[in-house]
């Protein structure tokens, strides 16, 4: 077997004209992009776009029809026995063994990789922690709502300690407002610190003219502004705080059942505006734009649509 992982590339997937046919229907045409070390890269689709034909060529279990295909340093078909002992995937669907523990469910996964039982019982503890499932480790799966499954797979991925992450429609069953963005912030600190990176869909509705590879940056920089401002008031008061803020003239205003995102090139400049209004916010937060901020712009629609 070829010494594809020996030392990962800084490119860790490469695509060139990847193109996949079903007889005569194409299903992805013609892809082309880089994804780097540390980079979290996002697909935006309508249905029927292709995004999951992609990202089962990249986990290697449907190979390419046509184009170049590099992931690992490898190729797909050539070597995907190999890459996909370095991949962790969180699938549409959650396949969890119902039967078992949430830890046991982590044991089985594990060594499904060959891991030594005593390596996966070590590795346990941070993937729960991970997603907030420390205290339900010993509890049996079935009875969990669906949202802690989900948090399971999320960290069922994990055990393996994978150079590349695939997940497929990640945030589904969970809540878009809390533990969405509680994943989203987890995963850029503790996996992309670590040098991984990130393969993800951000949303099932998404402009067809992105059906080829571009990078999440230049998506941010045409659609949305380079920060966020978040903001939560008093019940009652939001109603009134939206339109003081629209009197501020924001480049753009979301206004979601709990909180206001504001999109401004600079945040805090923003929230000085805000509290000169005489607005005083329960919470604030200034955040970098993402591809979740981009979703609406293109599509019309929120994530909780």
């Amino acid at each position: 077997m070829p010494g594809i992982l020996r030392r990962v590339p800084e490119v860790l997937v490469r695509a060139r004209g990847l193109t996949k046919r079903f007889g005569g229907f194409t299903a992805a045409d013609g892809i082309d992009f880089d994804l780097f070390r540390g980079e979290a890269f996002g697909f935006l689709g309508p249905n029927g776009a292709g995004k999951s034909s992609t990202m089962r060529m990249l986990g290697c279990v449907s190979p390419p029809t046509v184009g170049e295909l590099t992931i690992l340093g490898g190729g797909p078909v050539r070597d995907g026995a190999a890459i996909r002992g370095r991949l962790g995937v969180v699938p549409q669907e959650d396949t969890l063994d119902n039967e078992l523990t949430v830890r046991e469910n982590l044991l089985v996964y594990g060594r499904y990789f060959g891991l030594p039982r005593k390596l996966i019982n070590e590795r346990t503890a941070q993937p729960l922690d991970f997603v907030q499932l420390t205290e339900r480790a010993d509890d049996q799966v079935d009875p969990l709502s669906g949202g802690m499954k989900r948090r399971l797979t999320i960290a069922r991925s994990l055990i393996n300690d994978p150079d590349l992450l695939i997940l497929d429609e990640p945030t589904t069953g969970l809540d878009p407002q809390a533990q969405a963005a509680r994943c989203h912030a987890h995963s850029h600190h503790a996996l992309h610190g670590r040098g991984r990176a990130a393969l993800r869909p951000p949303g099932r509705h998404g402009p067809r003219q992105d059906r080829r590879g571009r990078h999440p940056r230049d998506l941010i920089a045409r659609y949305s502004t380079p920060e966020v401002l978040e903001l939560r008031f008093a019940p009652g008061q939001q109603e009134v705080a939206v339109e003081k803020i629209k009197d501020l003239s924001p480049e753009r205003m979301e206004v979601t059942a709990d909180r206001i995102l504001l999109y401004a090139a600079d945040g805090d400049d923003f929230l000085a505006r805000v509290r000169r209004a005489g607005l005083e916010p329960l919470t604030e937060l200034v955040r970098r734009s993402s591809l979740e901020d981009v979703f609406p712009q293109l599509t019309g629609r929120t994530l909780i649509d």
